[in-house]
């Protein structure tokens, strides 16, 4: 089974899902998720987790986020990016980058924010931007979030450019209408890109037409090792009685000192193979293990 992690730089217009379908049909791979949905109006960073790889896309969700996004100012719209109708128009004041720095800064740290109707969050079954379209609108439950940096890359009159880090969760088109609001306006996402998802902040991404050419020339794209996307976790490397116990869903002994919490789980020859528990007083639980030809070799 073809595993590995796929950074793939999402183009305009595809949903993630769409994305997705396309590098798994490339790549023929049994298994494939993204981690973290993009609007189809946004490009950037989407992990693509391949075969045993899925295992850790929940470990890689809860990292950080970095957007590069440009809120255009005296417009909102229904969807809160370039895609819907204008629903609202306001003057813009004018203002400086005092002023502007000012408003950014009530914007840092935690806070909740109450996620868009046009999301994929589901009210008894269905996603609300099904809900949306059919014009009915729901109440939503605000969600706590976390905004790290907020940095002016440019502004003028009609739009200011940013970027930002923030936590999972974070929809960046309330984010970006909150903004205005703070403004004395109304605005929506004009550009929206992202920059990178932890832990992959210096590597680099592959494009769609990238993928297609090697998968035409009988190559893979460039992967990345499964626990690649972990490297928080401490490495517990296990003997091999160890690793046959862990296999078979069984604690097993820690030869070293680990603090408790999730870990990851290497063969005594290295190779990486789940994710496991350890309790601080010596030992493992298995919690989401690989399955992997070498294990039958135990």
């Amino acid at each position: 089974m073809l595993t590995g992690i796929l950074l793939l730089d999402k183009p305009l217009g595809l949903s993630s899902n769409s994305a997705l379908q396309r590098v798994k049909r490339l790549l023929r791979a049994e298994k494939a998720g993204h981690v973290g949905s993009l609007d189809p109006l946004a490009t950037g960073m989407l992990p693509i987790c391949l075969g045993e790889a899925t295992k850790i896309a929940g470990e890689i969700l809860s990292g950080r986020k970095r957007y590069a996004f440009t809120i255009a100012l005296g417009g909102r719209t229904a969807t809160g990016d370039a895609e819907g109708p204008v629903v609202e128009t306001l003057p813009v004041p004018a203002f400086d980058r005092a002023t502007l720095d000012v408003t950014l800064s009530r914007f840092l740290g935690r806070q909740t924010q109450i996620p868009p109707m046009y999301s994929a969050i589901k009210r008894d079954g269905q996603p609300l931007y099904k809900l949306a379209r059919a014009g009915v609108e729901v109440e939503r439950a605000p969600r706590e979030i976390e905004i790290f940096e907020l940095t002016v890359v440019a502004f003028d009159a009609g739009s200011v450019q940013l970027e930002t880090s923030c936590s999972k969760g974070t929809y960046i088109r309330t984010l970006a209408e909150d903004i205005a609001r703070a403004l004395g306006t109304c605005g929506h996402v004009a550009l929206l890109r992202r920059v990178h998802v932890e832990p992959f902040e210096n590597e680099p991404m592959v494009t769609l037409d990238a993928v297609s050419a090697f998968a035409e020339a009988g190559a893979l794209p460039p992967l990345l090792e499964a626990d690649r996307g972990v490297p928080q976790l401490p490495e517990v490397r296990l003997t091999v009685a160890a690793t046959a116990r862990v296999m078979h869903g069984q604690p097993a002994v820690v030869p070293v000192e680990v603090a408790p919490g999730r870990v990851r789980l290497y063969d005594g020859q290295g190779r990486f193979f789940g994710i496991g528990e350890a309790d601080g007083f010596g030992s493992v639980q298995p919690r989401r293990l690989f399955v992997d030809p070498f294990i039958e070799r135990i």
